[in-house]
């Protein structure tokens, strides 16, 4: 089983990570989206963890390809459960709302089933929409972020929320910044000087 304590590879930087780390990825670039996502979820899956990818924004068709060239079989991990590809919407917006209480429930079976499965651990790596600011529940963003780093102190999913520089306003980007302890920077993980830890934050 991966410890919390274990040190992984993120995949798409030279760090070892904690497992079960929160980190934010603001991107500006669609190559820099993918090339980080893709990178994570092979890394994951070739240390023997489960993985999942919540994305509108990168196809089947990308990730077979890419899985393919890194010895991996996207088929067999689909079958195997190893491997889970959903859309934004689908996993965020259900019945066009966003519960962090449901979102944080799955987080929570997720985990938990990857160790029954017998995985070494689970990461999720998920692009968050500016959608999220029109559907109910929506204001309710910061406050899930914020929890997801207090849930990971007991269920170590490995998480990476990448947010679109292009889609959301600079204030907004500050704000997911103060609840994410790391932040990946030109490539390296960084420990976030904006971060307020959730303790205070929920205060």
């Amino acid at each position: 089983m991966c410890q919390q304590n274990a040190m992984i590879s993120l995949g798409f930087t030279n760090e070892m990570t904690p497992a079960g780390t929160h980190i934010c990825q603001i991107f500006s670039n669609d190559n820099e989206r993918s090339d980080a996502l893709l990178k994570f979820l092979v890394s994951g899956l070739g240390a023997g963890e489960r993985a999942a990818c919540f994305s509108e924004k990168i196809g089947t068709p990308a990730i077979r390809g890419f899985f393919g060239d890194h010895g991996l079989s996207y088929d067999n991990l689909n079958r195997s459960g190893a491997f889970r590809l959903s859309g934004t919407r689908d996993v965020y917006f259900q019945e066009n709302r966003f519960d962090p209480d449901r979102m944080l429930a799955v987080l929570t079976q997720y985990y938990d089933e990857s160790i029954a499965m017998g995985f070494n651990g689970a990461r999720v790596i998920g692009e968050m929409t500016p959608e999220v600011q029109q559907v109910p529940g929506g204001e309710r963003l910061l406050e899930y972020e914020s929890r997801v780093s207090l849930l990971l102190k007991t269920h170590p999913v490995t998480s990476v929320c990448q947010y679109d520089a292009r889609a959301f306003d600079g204030a907004t980007i500050m704000d997911i910044l103060k609840v994410h302890p790391l932040m990946v920077v030109r490539g390296s993980v960084v420990h976030n000087p904006f971060y307020i830890p959730p303790e205070q934050f929920l205060a």
